[in-house]
């Protein structure tokens, strides 16, 4: 038995502990060195009694912001009445929520398992896909983030495929559409996403054993550096499965329930998949997401054994929160205004690109934005040391930012803060990233 630690202060013991008893598991990053007491709406508070702006709502889920009082009324009632079940039972709560998603999706998606995480919601639309098409392969984007478990982890090529030995047999990816930095270009110099697209399925016709069972993607990268592919991608891409008898997967769950101004970021192109995930969005915060397709792909898999029989698969605590959450979304207009407080936004970041060259692009929509650093505009050249230095800032001068650093890319910022965020709020954020930005250029071009 380890020896407690002592003769250390409440701060200093509390790191002493984590650093001896805790798994790191964030790569080759680290914990953020504050110790978070509590949250409440776009802010947190530290023990130390500091103050932090939440850019990133939480882990880019709590759209309501933290401790939304809705949310935890509904908590407190309903882990008072009914919190866990075995999962072959129903409640009240589960039904009303798949009734609810499907009254806010398109046809034909009206058929809905409700679950955790967005890992556990790949897994299960990736099983089920390999399941009602008898094919095993998959495809997606080369800076793909779907999740740590093991068919979505497959799936995920923005990090973390080294090191664990091989991966689900049948998994490809296929190029990132990256306007800001094109592989393939046109007559003018911007991405050629057709032929981009065409290249990538090429690619994947002659590593294919003729398996090819689902694509699975995300309506904006994220974790991939805020990609959103052009208008037009989606219907090409669904093509192209249509073309080889596969099914379109859709990973929402950080782009659905109104963050990008629509209910859904698949709104935008007319594109409806076979099987939509949900997650991080839909719980607020809390660990709920979902699978939902069409009664037709859901009676095939039903009629194969489909099996995804899981711990938490429809808790009603959870389910509740989902419906708690639809009805702010709904009463409070909650798409309109990440359309509107997503313009603000954008504005004053294009502000900031005026007085800092570093600012070399600002993409995405709505309430998801990215913001990507670089040395030279010109050349688009990027610097870790720099994205590091101005992240530092940030949090010293009380703003938490995410920045996502990848090979071939300048650091990414990504601005995701709570659709309950007031402009006063946005302002002060990037007032500090403004001058977080200077501070941290006079550093490093020294």
């Amino acid at each position: 038995m380890a020896a407690p630690i002592t003769d250390l202060s409440t701060a200093d013991r509390f790191w002493a502990d984590a650093d001896r008893h805790l798994v790191r598991y964030a790569g080759a990053g680290d914990f953020t060195r504050e110790i978070i007491d509590h949250a409440a709406g776009s802010y947190l508070f530290t023990e130390s009694g500091r103050r932090i702006l939440d850019f990133t709502s939480g882990q880019m889920s709590a759209i309501l912001g933290h401790s939304h009082p809705e949310i935890v009324a509904t908590v407190r009632r309903q882990i008072g009445s009914l919190d866990h079940l075995f999962s072959g039972m129903l409640s009240r709560p589960v039904v009303d929520l798949a009734r609810r998603l499907a009254e806010t999706l398109p046809s034909p998606l009206e058929k809905a398992l409700l679950l955790t995480t967005g890992a556990e919601s790949n897994e299960a639309a990736i099983r089920m896909a390999k399941l009602v098409t008898g094919k095993h392969e998959i495809v997606s984007f080369a800076r793909s983030w779907h999740g740590m478990t093991q068919a979505a982890a497959s799936a995920t090529y923005s990090a973390g495929r080294k090191g664990y030995g091989p991966a689900a047999p049948g998994n490809f990816a296929i190029p990132s559409p990256n306007s800001y930095r094109p592989d393939f270009v046109d007559g003018d110099g911007g991405l050629d996403w057709r032929r981009q697209l065409d290249f990538g399925f090429e690619m994947i016709d002659a590593q294919s054993v003729g398996s090819l069972a689902a694509c699975v993607v995300e309506p904006i990268l994220s974790s991939g550096g805020i990609i959103e592919p052009p208008p037009g991608y989606f219907a090409a891409l669904r093509e192209k499965c249509r073309e080889r008898g596969m099914l379109l997967i859709l990973d929402e769950a950080q782009t659905g329930l109104c963050r990008t101004g629509n209910w859904y970021a698949f709104e935008r192109d007319g594109v409806v998949p076979d099987i939509l995930t949900l997650s991080k969005t839909l719980g607020a915060g809390l660990p709920l997401a979902a699978v939902i397709t069409s009664a037709e792909i859901e009676q095939e898999a039903h009629d194969r054994g489909y099996l995804f029989f899981t711990t938490h698969v429809a808790d009603p605590l959870v389910a509740a929160v989902g419906n708690t959450v639809l009805d702010v979304l709904t009463r409070d207009r909650l798409d309109e205004r990440a359309t509107e407080l997503g313009a603000f936004l954008r504005r004053g970041l294009d502000d900031l690109a005026v007085r800092h060259p570093v600012v070399g692009d600002i993409r995405g929509r709505g309430l998801l934005v990215g913001v990507e650093l670089v040395v030279d505009r010109a050349t688009k050249r990027s610097s870790d040391e720099l994205g590091a230095l101005v992240t530092r800032r940030c949090l010293e001068l009380g703003l938490h930012m995410n920045i996502v650093q990848l090979p071939g890319m300048g650091g990414v910022f990504r601005i995701a803060p709570p659709l309950t965020a007031t402009e006063e709020e946005l302002s002060e954020g990037l007032a500090v990233l403004d001058r977080a930005i200077g501070d941290a250029c006079a550093q490093f071009f020294l």
